[in-house]
């Protein structure tokens, strides 16, 4: 028998919603508002998009890290992010204080690759992830990625453990 740890927490993210919910045994425990792909839903290499279909966290990263922590290739920099980092480098697509690494499990659709190539999330480097909160929630605005509040990213990384199962669905 699997971890059955793993099996009573689940997520759904809701692209129409920009809505990421925590369920508990079947029970909503949580809702933090999210913000999914400015370029839609796709899981093409490359396409910007977000994935829709059945995921699990591949990889928590950064739980030792203090909030606000930079990360570039799932690596903390030693830089806090704040307004000045901010406006010193605004082109960086900030990823910050935790990450939840997502892998697919549909393949052809969000894992390994299809007639269009590769549409494997994990490949695609996609997470759930914090962000700076001057950027709006509720709204498409990421390239790819979930993005979140720190304060919810932090909390929900508390909650939920690797192969934690994560469905994202259009609405």
């Amino acid at each position: 028998m699997k971890n059955h740890e793993n099996l009573d927490m689940h997520l759904v993210i809701n692209i129409a919603q920009q809505a990421l919910t925590l369920y508990q045994y079947d029970k909503k425990i949580a809702q933090y508002a999210v913000s999914t792909a400015k370029n839609g839903i796709g899981s093409q290499q490359d396409s910007g998009c977000t994935p829709l279909g059945e995921h699990v966290i591949a990889q928590k990263i950064g739980g030792n890290a203090p909030i606000n922590a930079v990360f570039v290739g799932r690596v903390p920099t030693g830089e806090i992010y704040d307004d000045a980092l901010g406006k010193q480098y605004p082109e960086r697509d900030w990823i910050l204080s935790r990450i939840l690494w997502l892998s697919g499990l549909e393949e052809g659709y969000n894992k390994g690759c299809n007639a269009q190539g590769g549409c494997d999330t994990y490949q695609r480097y996609i997470y759930i992830h914090g962000t700076p909160d001057t950027e709006p929630m509720g709204v498409a605005r990421s390239h790819g990625c979930v993005r979140m509040r720190n304060d919810d990213i932090v909390a929900l990384f508390a909650q939920v453990k690797e192969g934690t199962p994560v469905s994202i669905v259009a609405a």
